[in-house]
């Protein structure tokens, strides 16, 4: 199955919406191209190469943006338990998380963007189904969020926007300076 093929069959099996879900899907979607795009016609060796002084691959970057987008999803219908208490990481789950920043002995490009389409799919269905975008859950203990914030669906959403784009040019730049290849121009 081509790149094309895989997109095009990802973003079709997407629940029919209208208004401001249909636009917070739209941008994903959008997002999601553009990350899965900079992997075009690469090896699985390839895919995990650095290319750069940065430790990413785009076969981690893959990873990481689905493991993200999964936490997050998780948040949004567990609350704050589903993605555990950052602030008591031993060094051991950090090592853990730093792997899903790499291409590990076994994995496969391929398997890897399967993973991400599942994790899209049901990242667009709870887009679609949600009850109340307007819901507010508060955020997990972690040195990075603000004690007693709370997020809505909403707001976290558009963070699983933000964190996509960001990536998808981080994967731009890694693609860009292993063989030349670029997502525009």
């Amino acid at each position: 199955m081509t790149f094309d093929e895989r997109t095009t069959r990802d973003l079709a099996g997407a629940p029919a919406v209208t208004g401001e879900r249909a636009e917070l899907l739209e941008m994903l979607a959008k997002h999601r191209h553009f990350l899965r795009f900079t992997t075009r016609d690469l090896t699985d060796e390839q895919a995990g190469l650095r290319t750069t002084a940065s430790e990413l691959c785009l076969g981690g970057l893959i990873k990481h943006v689905a493991a993200v987008e999964r936490n997050w999803v998780d948040f949004i219908l567990n609350g704050p338990s589903a993605m555990g208490d950052f602030t008591a990481m031993t060094e051991a789950d950090w090592a853990r998380r730093a792997d899903e920043f790499r291409l590990l002995p076994g994995e496969t490009l391929a398997g890897v963007l399967a993973d991400y389409a599942e994790v899209a799919r049901r990242t667009d269905d709870l887009v679609a189904t949600l009850p109340d975008l307007e819901a507010t859950r508060p955020l997990p203990k972690a040195p990075w969020f603000e004690p007693g914030a709370q997020w809505s669906a909403r707001r976290v959403l558009m963070h699983i926007i933000a964190e996509t784009a960001q990536h998808a040019g981080h994967a731009d730049i890694i693609r860009e300076s292993l063989d030349g290849a670029k997502s525009m121009g």
